[in-house]
């Protein structure tokens, strides 16, 4: 099986000064949505990816926590990106379908999420894959949690 581009990129970046922040605003530059986060992906492998996002004002809700809608991003994008990274990409393609969170405890520090899936994985047409994502504080504590489930479709031999 060959690496995903995504991957690929990854691991040629990672070795560059800045190269995970470069890494993480390429990703944004394709996927904008996620740049309102700022997120820092500071792993990323097959079945796995994680992210760091700051505690800053831009995030806050109105108590002055990270907002639940800035920690549910940060989980599709840790899902995404590890899926992107996982799926063999010639045989197969993936969209987000849906999503179920938990929020355990409010986030008042820096938060790392954290996407894994069991590897490694046979990839079926029509699957719906649950992707776990689970957010962290500083202190380590679990604060959200997630499943994202990716439906990962086969491609038509002319794609």
């Amino acid at each position: 099986m060959s690496t995903p581009p995504l991957l690929k990129t990854y691991n040629k970046m990672i070795g560059w000064p800045f190269g995970h922040w470069l890494f993480s605003k390429a990703v944004c530059m394709k996927a904008p949505y996620f740049g309102s986060i700022k997120p820092r992906i500071t792993s990323l492998e097959a079945g796995k990816c994680v992210a760091r996002v700051k505690n800053r004002k831009a995030v806050h809700n109105h108590i002055g926590t990270i907002h639940a809608i800035a920690q549910c991003n940060l989980a599709e994008l840790v899902a995404g990106v590890m899926t992107d990274a996982t799926v063999p990409h010639k045989t197969h393609r993936w969209i987000p379908k849906g999503m179920t969170v938990e929020y355990l405890n409010k986030v008042e520090t820096d938060m790392q999420a954290t996407a894994q899936i069991p590897m490694p994985h046979e990839f079926s047409d029509k699957e719906d894959l649950i992707v776990p994502v689970e957010i962290t504080n500083d202190a380590g504590e679990l604060v959200f949690r997630a499943a994202v489930t990716m439906y990962i479709t086969a491609r038509k031999k002319a794609d």
